[in-house]
């Protein structure tokens, strides 16, 4: 439950490009400060939040970003915890995670002091404020990627939910829904309880059978012909048993049947008739629902392997592809996601694995979609988005889990059909596109999914979309003040 709570940072630096391999470095931008000038963006500020967007333009010409030259380990110590002690986090109470919401539970505690024993022995750590600080950050880095790399995932990738259900008390309710509980029993026990059904109810009738004809003398006059029998040719349990499979399955051979000698004969009869419909209506309607169930059509539909962040008509948008593999098309197919994270109230309450919409286009009806080729399904990061405020850097910081859920009517059968993926916050590839699968061929569009996973980089700003959203409003409100400059400086010069 713990595991998708946000990580704190290891690296002050606000923005940069995000990398493409885990274990590459990103490359650090220039330090940002906290809040926006009144007036006036520089060109290093600018460089600062898109390190790797092409420049913006003004009114003068174009504003040239300044690189950013790799940090030197000193500069990074400077950056984490700067000689002031009052800007440091530790001195300044900021709020740091407890390691016990952070880690996983497989995870002992004594690895982690070993851990951190063996980083603090290995680097000395100074005293004071900038000491704490360091230390701090190099107990945290082990114990955060091993949690990253041990998270339990909420759904998996192929769609199956990793929710064990215990302690049930009310067993009883699965027995009021008897035919969606043989159905979703596994196909070894559904063939178990199919065969069981039958077997017994042959042996129970034929034991009754043998017990009738028992009773009535039938087994001790066998072989008398002036002996008028209730069941002819049952005399022992074997022939009672064969009695009654041919009876319940209609077989009918002719050298065993019930005679109008007994009234008892024709009454048990006539109840393993109804009681062998009854049994052949529930097992076939059970066993058709079983073969014919649309969560095997599920497995044609098939979604990308990542997630991608880039812009889209002047918007950050995160996208995700999704296909059909079949012919038969998906009837009145519709997608939505839901965001997996944990959180804690302002009141102090913690919501584990609390659930929040995606907005898919459910406003527009863009989420509606007519499945014939892939389509790239994007989230536009707005306002109400919660990854309005999320940038490439604090990105990697975070632990959720987006379920990207498909549903739709299975054209050949009617019934509907759901397909489920889930992408974690490492399956995000900020600043990437999905290449064109589509060609035009011989008057048709061919679709070629061996590009249907495949991406490219693309520049795309590493900051968030408030921040651009902001850099844009500020850019807005600059151009004005630019404009009657520029008229002050023409009529000063006017003759």
């Amino acid at each position: 439950m713990l595991a998708y709570l946000p990580r704190p940072p290891t690296d002050t630096s606000r923005y940069g490009t995000f990398p493409q391999k885990p274990e590459l470095p990103a490359a650090p931008g220039a330090l940002v400060e906290d809040g926006w000038q009144p007036a006036g963006i520089t060109a290093a500020k600018r460089g600062a939040l898109m390190p790797n967007y092409p420049s913006l333009t003004r009114r003068g010409g174009i504003i040239p970003s300044e690189p950013s030259s790799p940090p030197s380990r000193s500069s990074l110590d400077t950056r984490h915890c700067p000689t002031d002690p009052s800007r440091c986090p530790a001195a300044a109470g900021a709020r740091w995670y407890p390691l016990q919401a952070l880690s996983v539970p497989n995870i002992p505690s004594s690895a982690r002091s070993k851990t951190s024993a063996r980083s603090s022995a290995t680097v000395p750590v100074p005293e004071g404020p900038q000491g704490r600080c360091r230390k701090l950050l190099e107990e945290d880095g082990p114990v955060l990627q091993a949690g990253k790399r041990q998270r339990q995932r909420y759904v998996t990738k192929v769609g199956k939910c990793q929710v064990n259900l215990g302690n049930i008390q009310e067993k009883k309710r699965f027995l009021s829904d008897i035919f969606t509980t043989i159905v979703d029993l596994k196909y070894r026990w559904f063939l178990f309880v199919f065969m069981m059904c039958y077997i017994v109810t042959w042996v129970v009738f034929g034991t009754v059978y043998f017990f009738d004809a028992w009773a009535r003398g039938d087994v001790g006059h066998r072989g008398d012909p002036e002996w008028r029998a209730c069941i002819e040719n049952v005399d022992d349990f074997v022939s009672a048993l064969l009695f009654s499979v041919e009876s319940q399955r209609t077989i009918g051979y002719g050298s065993r049947m019930v005679t109008a000698n007994c009234a008892e004969g024709v009454i048990l009869l006539m109840a393993q008739s109804i009681v062998g419909s009854m049994i052949d209506a529930l097992m076939v309607g059970c066993m058709f629902v079983k073969i014919s169930r649309p969560k095997k059509r599920a497995q044609t539909l098939i979604f990308s392997k990542n997630c991608v962040v880039s812009r889209r008509d002047e918007k950050l948008c995160l996208m995700f592809r999704v296909g059909d593999l079949r012919e038969s098309h998906m009837v009145d197919a519709k997608i939505r996601a839901k965001l997996i994270k944990s959180r804690q109230t302002a009141e102090g309450e913690f919501i584990p694995l609390e659930q929040s919409e995606l907005n898919l286009g459910y406003d527009t009806g863009e989420d509606r979609l007519f499945l014939v080729e892939p389509q790239i399904i994007c989230h536009v990061i707005n306002r109400r988005s919660p990854f309005w405020d999320m940038s490439a850097e604090s990105l990697r910081r975070e632990q959720f889990e987006i379920i990207i859920i498909l549903e739709g009517i299975v054209e050949a059968t009617g019934m509907t059909c759901q397909a489920r993926t889930s992408y974690t916050e490492d399956e995000i590839l900020w600043g990437y596109r999905f290449e064109p699968c589509m060609s035009l061929e011989k008057g048709a569009f061919r679709v070629d999914y061996s590009r249907f996973e495949m991406t490219f980089e693309v520049q795309t700003p590493a900051a968030s979309a408030k921040e651009l959203q902001e850099l844009k409003e500020l850019e807005q409100l600059e151009q004005p003040a630019l404009g009657l400059y520029w008229d002050h400086i023409l009529q000063a010069r006017a003759p």
